[in-house]
């Protein structure tokens, strides 16, 4: 099970949605899936509409290596998403 860590920004959009979660994927894209079916809507939050490519202003990091939807996930992966933040 990959050890899933999530945003802080996204937990109040999706009820009882927990910032870490052990999931049962092959790929990012498998565990976003996954994720997906139990909060409708979070693919949108992370991934474009419509297409298959991560949005802009998220970022997911495999055992600190940058990834893509594409990038495997081992048993004992740890999958961070980061949301980054602008303002000033």
């Amino acid at each position: 099970m990959a050890d899933v860590h999530l945003p802080r920004t996204l937990t109040p959009l999706f009820p009882d949605l927990p910032r870490r979660l052990d999931v049962d994927a092959a790929t990012v894209d498998d565990a976003i899936e996954h994720l997906e079916q139990r909060w409708p809507g979070l693919r949108d939050r992370l991934c474009e509409s419509g297409r298959p490519e991560i949005r802009p202003h998220i970022h997911f990091y495999v055992d600190r290596e940058r990834a893509a939807l594409d990038t495997p996930l081992a048993s004992a992966s740890r999958v961070d998403v980061i949301a980054a933040i602008s303002g000033g």
